[in-house]
């Protein structure tokens, strides 16, 4: 059993950066891949970003492409992502999730354990 909890969220104004973090506990966090998922208002929970079991491999949904970069420690058993070039778009619940099964997927079914999302608010 895998716990994770994200920190990080806040409001920040377009154009801004923050930076969100995963904390895992309780299980062994290299055997995960982990991915950043989002929802905003109304919506359907989106994929945002997967890094592999060991860092290598980044992916990304297409509209955060060259503003966010995904990252882990798996001696601190974090993850982070850096969120760069903000805009209102991209204000959502951000959860980091962990999956054990094949790289690269994104869809949230998939994933089996989730943080339970820090709040991300950017002001035009």
């Amino acid at each position: 059993q895998v716990q994770l909890v994200e920190s990080g969220g806040g409001l920040v104004q377009a154009g801004g950066s923050l930076r969100l973090s995963c904390a895992a506990s309780g299980g062994t966090f290299s055997g995960y891949n982990m991915g950043w998922f989002r929802q905003a208002p109304g919506k359907e929970r989106e994929f945002v970003a997967t890094i592999s079991r060991f860092g290598g491999l980044p992916s990304y949904a297409d509209s955060v492409k060259g503003r966010f970069t995904i990252s882990r420690d798996n001696v601190k058993n974090t993850a982070a992502l850096q969120m760069n070039s903000l805009t209102p778009a991209d204000t959502a619940v951000y959860y980091c999730a962990a999956d054990s099964g094949a790289y690269g997927r994104r869809s949230s079914i998939d994933y089996d354990y989730w943080g339970q999302g820090t709040q991300v608010t950017v002001s035009s």
